[in-house]
């Protein structure tokens, strides 16, 4: 890898977190974070990079990286332990599962899916919107749904 791959990927590595945040930078505020990353890593200021100095800040960067990981996984960890014991009961590590909940209410379903609207729904109505699925899917009309077929269909 040329210096300047390495200067790109360490740039990239260390502004990944403001470009994280979905703000626009512009290309000169780029180029500055760039900037800033090489002149950090020409320790002795001679304008190049030794093998050794890339080295150096690679350790530097990844070093800040395992920092800010384990800043975020503390504040989660604080945020779990809500009775602030310092240890998570398996009910306060089940709060890092995400919230499940039904799509439609029932009524909602019924009125979707009741296509007689009897109030009732048929094993056929129920089937009907599955069917229609495994139709769009199956290109060929073979009454198989391949992998490829499959495959074809994400790709639209």
């Amino acid at each position: 890898m040329t210096r300047i791959q390495y200067l790109v990927c360490a740039a990239i590595a260390v502004s990944g977190p403001a470009l994280a945040q979905q703000k626009p930078v512009s290309r000169a505020d780029y180029v500055k974070i760039v900037d800033n990353h090489f002149n950090e890593a020409d320790t002795n200021h001679d304008g190049f990079l030794s093998n050794a100095e890339l080295a150096a800040q690679q350790s530097r960067d990844l070093a800040r990286a395992k920092a800010n990981f384990n800043q975020g996984l503390t504040a989660k960890f604080n945020q779990l332990d809500t009775n602030h014991d310092g240890k998570l009961t398996l009910q306060e590590f089940y709060g890092l599962a995400p919230q499940m909940q039904v799509g439609e209410s029932a009524a909602q379903a019924m009125n979707r899916l009741d296509t007689n609207h009897d109030g009732k729904m048929s094993a056929e109505e129920w089937r009907a919107p599955e069917l229609a699925k495994f139709n769009k899917v199956d290109l060929n009309h073979d009454g198989i749904v391949t992998p490829a077929e499959i495959q074809a269909v994400n790709k639209k």
